[in-house]
């Protein structure tokens, strides 16, 4: 029993230490991002302006008509939709460029002598770094909806949006990181990059709500991880009472868990490339 305890007492003080690094490393993203005020007034105009597009044209297809429900979408919930995707989306680091750059200029052998996993360090900084954007330009969006289509009211849908959008910044993360790992191949990984992000804006449900594509579409679209990042938090935020909520934590967790595993395989694969080609 001693010797248990004193297993599970170093396990759980290790686990401890590493909570306390990654806390650090998030803290860090936090200040560098604040320092950086003409990023936000600039990444919040061309959100503005996004918007104010996607408001006219929604307008249009509605009529006018705030009553008019189309797949069981208002034009309040459809422009409230499009601010919750779009702060997700605008809150995702470029995680690619980062990778690419640390891999060319050999700084990555600087990152995997620190005391903390690659990945590990990684994921708390893009967390810290896409959470606070998120409410930034959630912020931002929600001014021009508030004013378009009027203020929100969807009760447990923001709860069910705050606690998904965790899950979807992981999924995010996870997609970014293995299209990034590559760049220990390849090198150049903006072409993929681009792929990736053009998959988000369709299948993923950013520019429309995956029920207003066809039902072939959406078929497709139910078996691949996108959905998970996009349209499972912002659907709930707009239609808490006939989105499955439990469903989507359980298929996020399930692509969390998938890629997971293929991150950490491509990551022992290409650092063991690594060290064999000499960096």
């Amino acid at each position: 029993m001693r010797l248990d305890s004193r297993i599970f007492g170093s396990r759980l003080g290790l686990l401890q230490v590493k909570g306390r690094k990654a806390g650090a490393v998030a803290q860090i993203t936090m200040r560098q991002q604040m320092a950086y005020k003409t990023d936000f007034i600039m990444r919040a105009s061309f959100m503005l302006m996004i918007l104010y597009v996607f408001v006219q044209l929604w307008s249009a297809a509605y009529g006018g008509d705030h009553t008019r429900v189309i797949d069981g979408y208002t034009l309040k919930q459809i422009i409230w939709y499009l601010v919750f995707t779009e702060a997700i989306t605008m809150g995702v680091p470029a995680l690619c460029g980062l990778i690419e750059n640390e891999v060319k200029s050999g700084d990555i052998a600087i990152r995997l002598l620190r005391p903390l996993s690659y990945i590990g360090y990684h994921y708390a900084a893009y967390m810290s770094e896409a959470i606070f954007r998120f409410f930034i330009h959630l912020a931002v969006g929600g001014a021009i909806a508030w004013l378009s289509v009027g203020a929100p009211s969807f009760g447990y849908g923001w709860a069910g949006l705050f606690s998904l959008a965790l899950g979807a910044f992981t999924v995010g993360f996870m997609l970014n990181m293995a299209v990034a790992l590559c760049a220990l191949w390849v090198e150049e990984t903006r072409g993929m990059e681009f792929v990736l992000h053009k998959l988000q804006f369709t299948v993923g449900g950013m520019l429309l709500p995956l029920d207003l594509m066809p039902e072939p579409l959406r078929r497709v679209c139910a078996w691949l991880p996108f959905q998970a990042m996009l349209y499972f938090p912002a659907r709930t935020a707009v239609n808490f009472g006939a989105a499955p909520v439990l469903q989507q934590f359980v298929i996020q967790a399930s692509w969390i868990a998938v890629l997971t595993v293929l991150v950490m395989w491509m990551y022992r694969k290409g650092v063991s490339k690594l060290h064999v080609n000499g960096g």
